[in-house]
């Protein structure tokens, strides 16, 4: 049986803080009294409601359709609304919601056709009537978060009330954040780093959150000049950062005076680090997390800022790495290659109506497989070098990390955007491959130039052995390169 769980975000029933800003998007806003009255309003039309779908564009509505509905003890399924109707229709069936919460206006797809609609309005307040959250179950389900589906339809990850708080409560303690803190972010509120960590985390501290509704290097200049404290962003974003500095000034003293930078989703090039760090002398640190695990690791405020890693774990996280027939790695010298298993309060209770998935993503001892393979430095810090099933490459009896040659690749001067796979090899078993947008379309750098320059950079064996030249990597929602889609033309 779940035992009681202090509430989630206690600002919203403190008296003092009613009158401090809670949300901002673009020129709309609410301050913690009127946050809790938009969002008693929607919760008092919730009736029976035990899960809800939220149609999550990146708008006031939905950052006050899923407090309301976490308040009330319901749980909330994030939907993207750029997802297809087949997708839609797969978590619709999977998930069952019993509503759909939405911003006024808009139409919705097909799949939701026949699902009751709430229309949200933070103007209709319902002061006095918010729900007590504190009679939930620290096991109760919060969220219910689908995965992108690389390997078959989307799976839902349940996460429970205790992994919400225990990741938001670590990332205080790692990065010293406050109610004092305002965050600025562009991040789509389907996904954990948007809406767990850009959203949910500020209204936990207590502190604010503005969001910039579409990222752009001039947002994050304004409202970091205008008191922001903290930035949070995926690597494309900070890759158009580093792009912009060069010529503006306005946004090198906005991020020189940030108090933190810090990039998730997908490993940030160390070229846009040194490029970043070079023009403001502030260094954007790094974490790790899964949607199943939310977060496991981070650079610290008070530690090192070491480009290319995402620090140690947090608070309450236990992680370790093991080989491939499941033995714990005993060699932490920042070059033994494991995949990383973690356990803790953090991690999801089940994939929603997938005991076999379940089943398979947990050792008998309860350590959560990740499918990430990565060093871990004598001093603790973890260095993630991609997925086991597209960034391992078994080269020569080598065992390779892409990640680590994809960022030699990026320090060439002509090389704009790079990945890395490996492909079936007669003789080395496989053989690196490098897809590169150059930097200059008409004067690519030939294959032999960059198995040079990675040769010399990392070692002779880490070369790519086929180089193809492309417009453009394919990226998801968050960044992420789509290696599964990149095909030899």
């Amino acid at each position: 049986m779940s035992s009681l769980f202090p509430a989630l975000f206690p600002a919203l029933a403190d008296g003092p803080a009613a009158g401090r800003p809670a949300l901002r998007f673009g020129e709309r806003s609410l301050t913690y009294g009127e946050l809790a009255a938009a969002a008693g309003a929607v919760a008092g039309g919730l009736g029976r409601a035990r899960r809800v779908a939220v149609w999550a564009t990146p708008t006031l509505e939905t950052a006050v359709a899923v407090t309301a509905a976490l308040t009330a003890g319901v749980t909330v399924v994030p939907l993207n609304p750029r997802s297809g109707e087949k997708e839609l229709g797969h978590i619709l069936s999977d998930s069952a919601p019993d509503l759909v919460l939405t911003a006024a206006g808009p139409e919705l797809p097909a799949p939701l056709g026949d699902l009751p609609r709430v229309d949200v309005d933070p103007a209709v307040r319902a002061p006095g009537t918010l729900p007590d959250d504190r009679a939930r179950g620290e096991d109760d389900p919060a969220l219910i978060v689908y995965t992108s589906g690389t390997t078959g339809p989307p799976k839902g990850a349940v996460l429970p009330r205790r992994a919400v708080a225990a990741t938001l409560d670590a990332l205080a303690d790692a990065w010293r954040w406050t109610g004092d803190d305002v965050l600025v972010h562009g991040l789509p509120l389907f996904h954990v780093h948007g809406l767990v960590l850009g959203t949910l985390g500020p209204l936990r501290r207590g502190g604010s959150v503005r969001h910039l509704g579409r990222f752009t290097t001039e947002g994050v200049a304004r409202e970091l000049n205008d008191g922001a404290t903290m930035l949070f962003g995926v690597p494309t974003m900070y890759h158009r950062v580093a792009e912009a500095l060069p010529a503006d000034p306005e946004l090198v003293k906005a991020l020189a005076g940030a108090r933190l930078l810090v990039s998730g989703s997908a490993a940030l090039p160390v070229h846009d680090h040194e490029r970043i760090a070079a023009a403001t002398g502030r260094r954007v640190i790094e974490r790790y997390g899964m949607t199943e695990t939310l977060m496991n690791t981070a650079v610290r405020a008070d530690g090192e800022a070491r480009p290319g890693t995402v620090g140690v774990p947090l608070p309450g996280v236990e992680l370790r790495l093991v080989e491939e027939d499941g033995t714990p790695v005993t060699a932490y010298d920042g070059g033994t290659v494991g995949e990383i298993q973690v356990r803790g309060p953090n991690l999801f209770t089940e994939y929603l109506n997938r005991p076999d998935a379940t089943a398979a993503a947990f050792t008998a001892d309860g350590w959560f497989r990740t499918g990430d393979m990565a060093v871990r430095d004598p001093d603790g810090y973890v260095r993630i070098v991609g997925r086991k099933a597209t960034d391992l490459i078994k080269s020569g009896g080598y065992k390779i990390g892409a990640g680590e040659i994809e960022n030699a690749l990026l320090e060439h001067p002509g090389v704009r955007e790079a990945a890395v796979t490996g492909e079936p090899d007669a003789d080395l078993g496989e053989r690196i491959v490098a897809w590169v947008v150059p930097a200059d379309p008409h004067s690519p750098p030939g294959p032999e130039e960059l198995a040079e320059h990675v040769a010399r950079r990392l070692a002779p064996h880490k070369r790519p052995r086929v180089v193809h030249h492309l417009d453009s990597l394919p990226r998801n929602d968050m960044g992420k390169i789509m290696k599964r889609a990149l095909r030899r033309g």
